[in-house]
């Protein structure tokens, strides 16, 4: 389906951001050690030179593609594509700016607040943008299930696992650019064999924890990817699942992975990196299905999380 896979662990913070690589060749998928991502117009000038020489690329982010459909039917523009080419311009020249103050919040400027300070409260979002609770500010994939917790909001910038600030600097970094370079986005622009269908770049969501249980990389209870320790022990495993499905780690990627990938600060991007990766190559191999649900909603508005 695609030649070229890459996976990139986004943070706002440049030091934190790496990606990993994946070939297609003969004998099957060569996985190579993450990197920094380093200046993003080359990471998009790797993948558009790749296209350029007839590959099929799919590039994968850990930030959300897509706004929630109660928000996006606000807005009056019809569909995501239509609200990503009006970003920065008339009434949507402040929508990068995250609101400091309640009165702050518009359709236009929906991320909020700039920072955590005394009396900041989610129904502040709720109450500025008319929906009916915060639930309205949650994707479709992003809500609470049997099996896992709800998300945070897109516009809620506040707390540990808030993901806006990443999202509005990888919609504007990453995918406004790409997207003025000729790059299609999954699922906006259709389904992955459709996408595949041509040389090209392909943008897509990704969620890096999901591929641990995938990849046989699942954290019991008392471990945590934070602890090196607790990463070096799903080597074995890891390898063990890549040999049964015909993927090579490169000698570099090896000895990054026995390693637990190091003791620094970055091991857990490392690996968020690689397994966010592997994670790829399962939905591109068919192995798992890209998309479990296709409420109307995604395709218009709200996107998807590849593979869930």
């Amino acid at each position: 389906m695609f030649d070229l896979l890459f996976h990139a662990d986004w943070s706002v913070a440049a030091k934190k951001r790496w990606m990993a690589v994946a070939e297609q060749r003969t004998t099957g998928w060569v996985v190579e050690a993450p990197e920094l991502v380093g200046p993003t117009g080359s990471l998009l000038d790797r993948a558009f030179s790749a296209a350029s020489e007839g590959r099929r690329v799919l590039v994968g982010f850990d930030f959300p593609i897509g706004v929630p459909a109660a928000y996006g039917n606000l807005t009056e523009l019809g569909n995501f594509r239509n609200l990503l080419n009006a970003l920065g311009q008339g009434a949507w020249s402040r929508f990068f700016e995250v609101a400091k103050t309640p009165d702050e919040i518009s359709v236009g400027r929906p991320f909020y607040p700039a920072a955590s300070t005394k009396g900041v409260l989610r129904n502040d979002l709720v109450a500025a943008l008319g929906v009916a609770g915060f639930d309205d500010l949650l994707r479709v994939c992003e809500r609470r299930t049997a099996h896992r917790q709800s998300a945070c909001s897109l516009f809620w910038t506040l707390g540990g696992n808030q993901v806006g600030k990443g999202a509005l600097s990888g919609w504007r970094e990453i995918i406004l650019p790409a997207l003025q370079r000729g790059a299609l986005l999954w699922p906006f622009d259709g389904a992955l064999l459709k996408l595949a269908g041509s040389p090209g770049v392909v943008l897509a969501e990704t969620y890096p924890a999901e591929a641990y249980r995938m990849v046989d990389a699942r954290f019991c209870p008392g471990e945590s990817k934070t602890r090196q320790n607790h990463r070096k022990t799903k080597s074995d495993p890891v390898l063990a699942w890549a040999e049964r499905h015909e993927i090579v780690f490169s000698a570099d990627a090896s000895a990054a992975l026995a390693s637990g990938y190091g003791s620094g600060k970055d091991g857990e991007d490392r690996f968020d990196a690689t397994m966010g990766l592997l994670k790829m190559i399962e939905v591109v191999e068919n192995r798992r299905p890209e998309q479990t649900e296709q409420p109307t909603c995604t395709s218009q508005w709200e996107g998807w999380i590849l593979g869930r």
